[in-house]
């Protein structure tokens, strides 16, 4: 499964990317490898599952992505993730401004637009059921 989602050469070149685990001084035992947790957000957003559906078999618990999720958030991961990869596509030459597309339907609008004219009543709709 790993194999398929995320190849050893993207893995390679987003690794140093990832924090680097320090064992703790009271112990415990070590985190799930940054891959597989990885991996595993990759499925969620290929097949659109939940997270309660996560199946366990991927080798992270549901909670283990969530956190790390929100870990690797707050780290700004996802920034760099992003800068890394299209700074390799610029200088491979196989980044076309000209493809992309930029998907606007979830951006507020600054200025708010104009004001909608209230909804007229329908009479029936006011009546007492």
């Amino acid at each position: 499964m790993a194999g398929r989602l995320l190849t050893d050469e993207l893995w390679n070149e987003i690794e140093p990317l990832f924090p680097m685990w320090q064992p703790s001084s009271k112990g415990g035992r070590p985190p799930i490898d940054n891959r597989t947790v990885f991996t595993c957000m990759l499925f969620m957003l290929k097949t659109g599952i939940g997270w309660r559906d996560l199946p366990t078999e991927l080798g992270a618990s549901e909670k283990t992505v969530r956190r790390r999720l929100n870990a690797w958030k707050q780290q700004g991961l996802w920034t760099a993730i992003f800068h890394r990869l299209l700074t390799k596509l610029r200088a491979a030459g196989r980044l076309d401004l000209a493809e992309v597309l930029i998907d606007g339907g979830l951006i507020k609008a600054p200025c708010g637009g104009e004001n909608a004219d209230r909804t007229p009543r329908i009479e029936a709709a006011a009546a007492v059921n």
